[in-house]
């Protein structure tokens, strides 16, 4: 059996009498999470001209973009309200062998439901199995290192479970995997040296390639196979040999992945989580940044190759840059005591004394961060030591960021981040409204009320 089509055995088994109350519950604070910080990117720049190029696109198949009464194919949905969701970097994360974002799929899900008529129930199926599958091929291999990058495993877990969303047989579902993962695959560059806008899109293209190859094999397409293991498949060509052994996957016996992934505290880069923390508690016992003689910022491997190493993190010209850079996001930290959604904007990156304070920093590997990190289990921890001026010196560390299912934020957290993610779009208690209906959302015959009630233009 192929390993598309073992994938696909597995997405046509669960049905969502099988998940447990918990993971129902998770799969609800992921909603909230990335709905929450769909809503405060509608007005970003990369979120409008999406917007504009395809709100006028009609299709008898077809989804909501949020935030609007506009409908257009559900593909294209999928690419406009995932491309907000990730925007502010803000949107959960899940580390094996290689990063994810897997609430990326969340709107994917969405689209692929709302335009199957379908319920509540099914969200949170299709919001479970595509974690699983997501956070399964982290840990399988990476991609980064092979210089892919990692919407490319969205093409999977999006393409399964919509195809599974579309009532397809197993067969099907293998000919959707087959057709996304051989022909959309995504270079790494996406995130290398100056970022552009395309950081926001790069997995909602993914996503919008996936429901259009499930509607294709949903007609008969047949797609490449094996493509995993084939003579010139995905092992050979991009992640190498690995094992995915689906029996092990989330089911009434084993523990569903969703659950394990870390919300962010700050919106910024998932390595810079705990480096941000660690700064804005080790400068509360300095009288002020001048006295400051050198900061050394420790990280893992991963940490100092993303946000450390490039030129360009050392003087950034654009937000997604910005909040990709170690050095960058520290300044703000010690300057600035936070670092919230107006960190990044286009005149905080131009500020002097923080480009002046970033020259006193430096990144490095700490090689026992990076121990803890390969062990799995998104733990991105960091050390700060700042030496001042009078030769005394200051270390904080975190190993597990506020978020971290070993260091949680409550639901109430969660639902405050909505609240201040929204602020600038919506009253609170719409914000409370949409919150309450999110929070039930398993118990919804259709999920069009959901897009009615964050309508803002």
């Amino acid at each position: 059996m192929t390993i598309a089509r073992d994938i696909a055995k597995y997405v046509s088994s669960v049905s969502f009498s099988d998940l447990p109350k918990e993971a129902v519950h998770s799969a609800k604070r992921s909603l909230v999470d990335t709905f929450g910080c769909a809503i405060g990117a509608f007005n970003a720049e990369p979120v409008r001209i999406a917007r504009a190029t395809l709100k006028d696109i009609e299709s008898r198949y077809s989804a909501t973009l949020l935030g609007t009464h506009y409908k257009t194919d559900a593909s294209f949905a999928a690419f406009v309200n995932g491309t907000m969701a990730r925007y502010f970097d803000y949107n959960d994360t899940y580390d094996g062998k290689e990063f994810s974002h897997p609430s990326d799929n969340i709107f994917p899900i969405l689209a692929v439901v709302e335009a199957q008529k379908g319920t509540g129930k099914d969200v949170i199926l299709g919001i479970t199995l595509a974690y699983e599958l997501q956070c399964r091929l982290a840990d399988a291999a990476s991609l980064w290192k092979h210089g892919w990058d990692h919407v490319t495993y969205g093409l999977v877990s999006v393409s399964a479970v919509a195809a599974r969303l579309m009532g397809l047989r197993e067969e099907k579902i293998e000919q959707a995997i087959n057709i996304a993962l051989n022909s959309h695959i995504t270079m790494r560059q996406v995130r290398a040296g100056e970022l552009s806008m395309w950081k926001a899109p790069a997995f909602a293209n993914s996503a919008r390639n996936a429901i259009f190859a499930a509607e294709l094999a949903r007609n008969g397409m047949t797609g490449p196979s094996p493509v995993f293991e084939g003579e010139n498949g995905f092992w050979k060509l991009v992640s190498g040999r690995f094992s995915l052994d689906t029996k092990k996957f989330g089911n009434r016996r084993n523990r569903f992945k969703i659950g394990q992934n870390l919300f962010k505290f700050y919106p910024a880069e998932t390595r810079a989580q705990t480096a941000i923390s660690c700064a804005i508690e080790a400068v509360k016992n300095v009288a002020g940044v001048d006295a400051i003689k050198r900061v050394v910022v420790e990280t893992n491997e991963a940490g100092y190759k993303i946000l450390g190493k490039d030129p360009e993190k050392w003087h950034p010209l654009t937000k997604e840059t910005a909040d990709h850079s170690l050095p960058y996001l520290v300044a703000v930290s010690l300057l600035d005591k936070d670092v919230d959604l107006s960190s990044t904007s286009e005149r905080r990156i131009g500020d002097r004394k923080t480009l002046n304070l970033m020259k006193r920093i430096q990144v490095a590997e700490n090689k026992k961060y990076t121990a803890l990190f390969n062990k799995g289990g998104t733990v991105n921890a960091a050390g700060i030591r700042i030496v001042l001026k009078d030769g005394s010196s200051i270390h904080k560390e975190q190993i597990y960021s506020r978020g971290h299912p070993k260091n949680p934020m409550s639901d109430e957290e969660l639902a405050e981040k909505f609240i201040d993610l929204s602020s600038d779009v919506m009253s609170r208690s719409r914000a409370e409204y949409i919150l309450e209906t999110i929070w039930k959302i398993e118990k919804m015959d259709s999920i069009d009320r959901l897009f009615s009630i964050a309508v803002l233009s």
